[in-house]
């Protein structure tokens, strides 16, 4: 077997597209020398053949001494899957492994043939694909930098306020700055006792860069390049739970596999990371203590007392089920701490997939070639002293670095390979790769053929004797060797307990639907004039003139604090609030989350009844016309196939029904239920 990433042969791909593997080789071909010689070759060849001899008669002899199971096998010879791992940056190493691992083939340097899998370290644009797998979604670095996600996090505390609960209250700066003063100002009045701390985080940081603790919203440091650079200001978490006296937090790898379906697995174990001074509750004194305060792991390992350990139950990076392990034997509910991540985790990516659909529908439209998408992500997680979990922040591109830089001499470093990381890391990698395995499914189906012909041959065997031939067994699975998957799916294994908080997606449909232009992630004035006149909204107390007041002032409010001026026109978010402001002027007596439901339904079924009525009349119009065709040989008439497309909306008019008995399941806990 050829080492990952070697060259191919430089005729074998040549060779393999001609003819199937295991085919005898073909002879080269003799200058023609004269139609008496033709004929008596041919004429030796067929006396050849009566007899057995020959090359054709050796190769029919071999085939019948190879058995089914052999010729089976050399029948389904497949190739392996190819990995495209040039981008692939700081998780190379660890790539490198998994791909061993799974044999399958690696392509260091790019190849100019399509292959099945690429590996991107940074963004879905490091690289020009049309077909494939890559392994980042369009947008999803945008998405989860801390304003987008605390923006959409906040869309979802709006409509559930207690599913919601697990993220810090958050202001965005500078545009929220006074609201910030006076919400502060309000909690002191209202409980004098009440001394907060805050941690400013700016928005593209990473790595710890730039984070720094406050008392007071004075101290916000407005003088820096907060415009060019925004941040988000939160309620700092005060009473974590300690490990030995110290503070630490969670890096847990969540696999998006797809999102429509929405699939979504969590690996069973994580790195617990901590900080390496004894946790103290900030004061104005240990406020800029980072090594007390702050888990990120390229902060503290700069510390005098980071420990690097191959152990996984000591130092400053452990994995995080030698910590279950050790809240278990003080007695703590370990299953409802992984209920209550899960949950988590789940409720946070509903709240981030209406707009990733919408960047996924303006890089690769519906129609044209482009690859599928799947995604790890690295959710940091705190627990509290009581167990619950606080999200702290999401990475689109977690670290896969399987090795820490250890100074030898000062300034001297070398690359010290890391025994915690290399477990977790390289298990979510390998088992990623065989969940999104793009021959797995035809694999699985040669298999079931080629038991069901192993099964007939030992039935003939064993009617026909025993003989002295060799056992015939089954075709080893190449998995069989690799331990169980780390990554356990919790969606839609739990879907019918969070479904009723998809919301946002219902309405990221809808402006989807009248985006119009695709490749576009904006909605223009028509579009939207469009969607209130479909769905049936203008009346007399709300007019057209109205609904462009509207767009005109949400809008412009949204385009003046974003950061994307590459188009003009209304963006989801701006169409989300737009959506609940109609839905809380039509249902005034609702809860919020009742009257966007309500709107969603109410907007569903007209739209559904517009499709329906287009489907009617685009089938009579094709009725009548096949009325005029008739046969020229017998006078009969023939009425042609409907066009493809009405066969593709007929599902329109069942959608009537479903929005008329359309109801929102009861909030169930996502550990109900569980095997």
């Amino acid at each position: 077997m050829e080492p990952a990433g070697a060259p191919p042969p430089s005729c074998a791909p040549a060779r393999e597209a001609e003819e199937p593997p295991g085919s005898p080789a073909l002879p080269a071909e003799r200058p023609r020398d004269g139609e008496p010689a033709r004929k008596a070759r041919e004429e030796a060849a067929a006396v050849e053949r009566s007899r057995g001899r020959g090359p054709a008669g050796r190769a029919a002899r071999s085939a019948g001494r190879r058995g089914p199971e052999e010729r089976g096998a050399r029948a389904g010879r497949r190739p392996r899957v190819t990995v495209d791992s040039s981008k692939a940056k700081t998780s190379l190493e660890a790539l490198k492994i998994s791909l061993r691992q799974l044999r399958w083939r690696e392509f260091p340097f790019g190849r100019r043939l399509p292959c099945d899998i690429y590996w991107h370290g940074v963004s879905f644009h490091d690289n020009y694909i049309f077909s494939g797998q890559v392994n980042k979604f369009p947008g999803m670095t945008e998405m989860v930098r801390k304003v987008m996600l605390s923006r959409a996090v906040r869309t979802m505390q709006d409509l559930f306020p207690v599913e919601y609960n697990f993220y810090p209250r958050s202001w965005i700066l500078p545009e929220e700055f006074p609201l910030f003063v006076a919400e502060v100002r309000m909690m002191k009045e209202s409980d004098p006792s009440w001394k907060p701390t805050f941690i400013v985080k700016p928005d593209g940081g990473c790595q710890g860069d730039g984070i720094y603790l406050i008392k007071d919203p004075s101290d916000v440091r407005l003088a820096g390049s907060l415009q060019s650079r925004p941040a988000v200001v939160q309620e700092y978490i005060c009473k974590p739970l300690l490990v030995d006296k110290l503070k630490f937090d969670i890096r847990l790898y969540v696999l998006l596999k797809s999102l429509e379906p929405l699939e979504i697995y969590i690996a069973k174990d994580g790195l617990s990371r901590f900080c390496t001074e004894p946790y103290q509750e900030p004061t104005l004194k240990n406020l800029h203590q980072v090594f007390m305060h702050l888990t990120n792991y390229s902060l503290n390992i700069h510390s005098g007392n980071f420990i690097h350990s191959d152990n996984v139950n000591t130092g400053s990076k452990r994995t995080f089920s030698s910590i279950l392990c050790r809240l278990s034997s003080r007695g703590a509910d370990v299953k409802k701490v992984w209920s209550d991540i899960i949950s988590l985790v789940i409720k946070t990516i509903i709240a981030l997939t209406p707009e990733l659909k919408v960047y996924y529908q303006s890089d690769i439209p519906a129609g044209k070639p482009g690859p599928t998408c799947f995604q790890i992500l690295g959710f940091d997680i705190l627990l509290m002293k009581n167990l619950k979990p606080m999200l702290l922040e999401v990475n689109a591109n977690p670290s896969m670095r399987i090795e820490h830089e250890q100074e030898l001499s000062p300034g001297v470093f070398e690359n010290v390979p890391s025994p915690v990381d290399e477990e977790v890391k390289v298990a979510v990698i390998r088992d990623t790769l065989r969940l999104v395995d793009p021959h797995k499914k035809k694999r699985k189906d040669t298999q079931s053929q080629t038991s069901e012909h192993v099964s007939e041959t030992r039935e003939d065997l064993l009617d026909a004797g025993p003989a002295g031939g060799p056992e015939y067994e089954t075709s080893k699975n190449p998995e069989a060797a690799l331990p169980s998957l780390c990554l356990k799916q919790v969606f839609p294994k739990y879907a019918k307990q969070f479904n009723y908080l998809r919301l946002v997606d219902r309405v990221a449909a809808l402006f989807i639907r009248f985006l119009g232009v695709k490749g576009t992630t904006k909605l223009g004035p028509t579009g939207f004039r469009t969607f209130i006149r479909n769905c049936k909204l203008s009346n007399s107390n709300f007019s057209m003139a109205s609904v462009d007041i509207l767009y005109i002032d949400i809008t412009r409010r949204w385009n003046s604090m974003g950061f994307d001026h590459k188009e003009s026109g209304m963006c989801l978010q701006a169409f989300v609030e737009a959506f609940f402001c109609l839905a809380q002027k039509k249902y005034k007596s609702l809860p919020l989350h009742e009257q966007v439901a309500s709107l969603i339904d109410f907007c569903e079924y007209h739209l559904a009844a517009l499709d329906e009525k287009r489907l009617l009349c685009g089938r009579g119009v094709v009725e009548r016309r096949g009325a005029a065709v008739t046969c020229p040989t017998d006078g009969l008439e023939v009425t042609p196939a409907l066009h493809a497309p009405l066969l593709n909306r007929t599902a329109a008019a069942g959608k009537l029904a479903d929005c008329r008995s359309h109801r929102y399941p009861a909030a169930v806990s996502p550990g109900a239920g569980r095997d």
